[in-house]
């Protein structure tokens, strides 16, 4: 059997979008993921479906899988001949276990390639607004291990050279932080000297600490600073009041959870990143084939018979699509259909296959599909609506009366995702929870069905809704509505959110 290969990629400090266009290719093609505790959940998404996950992560010093365990399954799998991604936290060459794991490799003959990760020792500072270097300030930079092999019983930091250069950054080092400071100190670093410890650096849940050197590690324990954290000692700490850009960010801290499946959420999940949101996935549905493909493929195998096909989604379109083609057809036989969808996202959809879409409502929801063809003459026009097999009857009623010959086929169903209520009780606890977003009736519908109806969840943190039909839904379930967007897509939801806590935020100032 050929041997695999493995891929060492380091996966930025935390912001999945800080993974290089290299490491997700090699997630792409890996069959085993390798993964640590600070590789953030997004980044799993770009893995094919087959690909099995290995969580080989170390939290609070406990090891899910030692390090040599770790490498020896490296080993083993790509020894399979499978494509493994070894998935680490920053770089995997810096202050990492990365050059041990690439040299047990190199030894047992397995072929490798390491694809560098942004550094937390030069992305953390940024994202707390400080420049490592700065003309006027410093062009001296030095990067440590605040927590060095306790095997070795000694210290190989050379503490009088670097108490003199202009910023010095220690990762891995609150828990030695008196140490560090009581060196540096004493070798001639001055205790006014200004200092920044930063936890979680590059995510929402980042945390910033400013003070002066000599007094930060009495603050820091008093704030309860913990590890991931990382220290800036320098003069460039200063700029951070001019620089802060992260943490000012409009959802800055705002736990949101989305609730539509993971292959659904990348815009959503994307657009609330993008406002310094902290993104919870816990999808409750999950899109699944319909009970039987006999309605729609005697649809398909029909296609010439009807004058318009509708869309009400972009999951109908892909379980349509994958169907036409699983029968021998494709797009050819679309011809002289009219295309309608209810919004511009399942629009998008059919532009991405090259197909152009005849009529797109104003309002994105049902009644404004049915008041689009308001302007048509549809009288004795046939009509399909491949669909989830539950959904309102708006459109069929409604151009029914209007002489329409409509045929409902299920496409797809959506059925409860089997997520354990446990994965939000401990987030909403731990008081990391501050929105729940709900796209359609079914993510309300098994939401209430995880969470029980009577949740304290419910009474607690804001809900937001896409739009009217999903917020009746809510509303039936007895959940009050907190946010409500005017136009009913992605983008609008995310810019209610932020008009909704700017709004806080003002009331409060």
């Amino acid at each position: 059997m050929a041997k695999g290969k493995v891929y060492i990629i380091g996966a930025g400090p935390g912001d999945p979008g800080l993974i290089t266009v290299k490491g997700v290719r090699c997630l792409q093609e890996a069959d085993v993921i390798v993964y640590d505790h600070l590789v953030g959940e997004e980044l799993l998404f770009h893995r094919k479906p087959s690909a099995r996950l290995v969580y080989a992560g170390k939290r609070g010093g406990n090891h899910t899988l030692s390090q040599d365990e770790t490498n020896a399954l490296l080993v083993e799998e790509a020894s399979r001949g499978c494509i493994v991604a070894r998935l680490k936290g920053g770089d995997p060459f810096l202050f990492g276990r990365g050059g041990e794991e690439a040299e047990v490799l190199a030894k047992a003959g397995i072929p490798f390639e390491v694809v560098p990760g942004v550094t937390s020792a030069v992305s953390v500072p940024a994202y707390a607004g400080i420049p490592l270097t700065y003309r006027g300030y410093t062009s001296t930079i030095a990067l440590v291990t605040g927590h060095e092999d306790p095997a070795k019983g000694r210290s190989d930091i050379d503490w009088q050279s670097l108490a003199g250069m202009g910023t010095i950054v220690f990762l891995m080092g609150v828990r030695n932080l008196p140490q560090i400071t009581e060196n540096l100190i004493r070798h001639g670093k001055n205790g006014q000297t200004p200092a920044a410890l930063i936890r979680w650096g590059s995510t929402a849940d980042q945390t910033t600490l400013t003070a002066d050197l000599g007094d930060i590690a009495r603050l820091a324990e008093e704030r309860g600073m913990l590890p991931p954290s990382l220290l800036v000692v320098g003069s460039v700490v200063n700029l951070r009041n001019l620089l802060n850009w992260f943490e000012t960010k409009p959802l800055f801290g705002r736990g949101v959870v989305i609730t539509r499946p993971d292959e659904q959420s990348v815009e959503l999940s994307a657009l609330l990143w993008s406002k310094g949101a902290r993104v919870i996935h816990f999808p409750t549905i999950k899109i699944e084939p319909p009970a039987s493909w006999s309605a729609l493929d005697d649809a398909i195998e029909r296609l010439e018979a009807f004058d318009w096909l509708v869309f009400t989604s972009a999951n109908g379109i892909h379980f349509f699509f994958r169907r036409m083609k699983d029968l021998g057809r494709d797009i050819r036989d679309l011809k002289g259909l009219r295309l309608c969808t209810i919004g511009p996202a399942t629009a998008d959809a059919l532009g991405r296959l090259g197909l152009p879409v005849d009529l797109l409502p104003d309002a994105y929801i049902s009644e404004g599909v049915v008041e689009a063809f308001a302007g048509e003459d549809i009288c004795g026009k046939r009509i399909l609506v491949p669909r989830a097999e539950k959904a309102r009857d708006v459109i069929p009623e409604g151009l029914g009366a209007r002489g329409a010959l409509v045929e409902i086929v299920a496409a797809y169903r959506t059925v409860n995702s089997g997520r354990s209520r446990v994965e939000l009780e401990t987030l909403y606890e731990a008081g990391k929870i501050d929105v729940i977003t709900l796209t359609s009736p079914s993510t309300v519908q098994n939401l209430v069905e995880i969470m029980g109806p009577d949740h304290p969840l419910f009474g607690n943190v804001k809900i937001a809704c896409i739009g009217p039909v999903t917020a009746a839904a809510a509303r039936k379930a007895g959940l009050a509505i907190d946010i409500l967007p005017d136009r009913y897509t992605i983008p609008d939801l995310v810019d209610a959110l932020v008009r909704y806590y700017n709004r806080i935020e003002d009331s409060v100032a």
